[in-house]
């Protein structure tokens, strides 16, 4: 349920799944609070904060002054968000290296790769859970000791335009009217950097909707956020969950499971900055024509 303002409202018809068997099982949402809690890395001046969900995973580091981030053997491409201006970088990846502004979204290629932000600031990488090294690491891993029923797996989209490299893309996008957000895509996922929010959402143009087979995480990386969610009744009692209206602050990943019926309400008087997540990349948003870097990523032939 879309107002008619959002340009999701256009495509909800078009996009409605076949029926099918409803789902008889349900996973709760988890919360990754990295204002509330201890880094899970701290190395070479960086301290990192780490959250998964079924196919993604993110990693929010705070940074030191000439401090790094580092991968070694990467399987496969992972995105760094670099969210403040004054955050200028040293990219490296596989004997390739560029020096990129803050306010960028950069997509790292598979192999070996180094970060290093002269003068310090926030980063936050997002992978897939093939990074098993980092899984393991997660404040959430838990959760995920045995798959959570209704997500579809991650099956990578066809290698990039070009073969894998870095690819740097700045975050100073206008809003279009009839685009929805920023979205970029690679090979493992999709990146909405939304249209920057100020001050409360307006209670009146809220989104409620849901997703069958696929999980949204939400990044807080400036403001708070109240996430409503509220999940399906079945036959069975034992399956019902409680609504939840989570409050969370910034920065903090929401990790929210289908079918569960969702909306996300900015709360604070300033900026409230949200990133979405999904992984593997939607094929709903794709042919809207609302991906940046579509001409370098193709869709599957599967998905027409």
């Amino acid at each position: 349920m879309y107002d008619p303002s959002d340009p999701r409202s256009r495509m909800a018809a078009a996009t409605a799944s076949p029926a099918g068997a409803a789902p008889i099982a349900f996973a709760g949402a988890d919360y990754g609070l990295f204002y509330d809690a201890k880094p899970q890395i701290v190395a070479d001046g960086a301290r990192t904060w780490l959250t998964r969900g079924q196919n993604f995973l993110v990693g929010h580091s705070e940074v030191d002054a000439g401090g790094s981030l580092s991968r070694s053997n990467q399987p496969d491409e992972y995105v760094l968000l670099l969210p403040d201006r004054d955050t200028p970088a040293i990219l490296e990846a596989n004997g390739e290296q560029l020096e990129v502004d803050g306010y960028s979204l950069v997509i790292f290629p598979p192999g070996d790769s180094r970060i290093t932000l002269p003068k310090g600031g926030r980063a936050t990488r997002i992978f897939s859970t093939r990074s098993d090294d980092l899984n393991e690491l997660c404040s959430n891993a838990e959760s995920y000791a045995e798959p959570h029923p209704n997500v579809t797996l991650l099956e990578p989209w066809p290698e990039p335009v070009g073969g894998f490299r870095i690819r740097v893309y700045s975050l100073d996008v206008p809003a279009t009217p009839g685009r929805f957000g920023r979205i970029f895509r690679c090979t493992t996922m999709m990146v909405n950097y939304l249209d920057p929010q100020h001050g409360p959402r307006d209670i009146t143009k809220l989104s409620p909707h849901h997703h069958d087979d696929f999980e949204q995480g939400s990044l807080a990386l400036d403001g708070a956020f109240t996430h409503h969610l509220r999940w399906p009744w079945t036959t069975n009692l034992n399956a019902w969950r409680e609504d939840e209206h989570a409050l969370v602050r910034s920065p903090s990943l929401t990790v929210i499971p289908p079918p569960a019926i969702h909306t996300s309400r900015g709360m604070e008087a300033g900026l409230n900055q949200l990133v979405d997540i999904f992984s593997p990349p939607r094929v709903d948003f794709s042919t809207q024509g609302w991906v940046l870097n579509a001409d370098e990523y193709p869709v599957p032939a599967s998905a027409g």
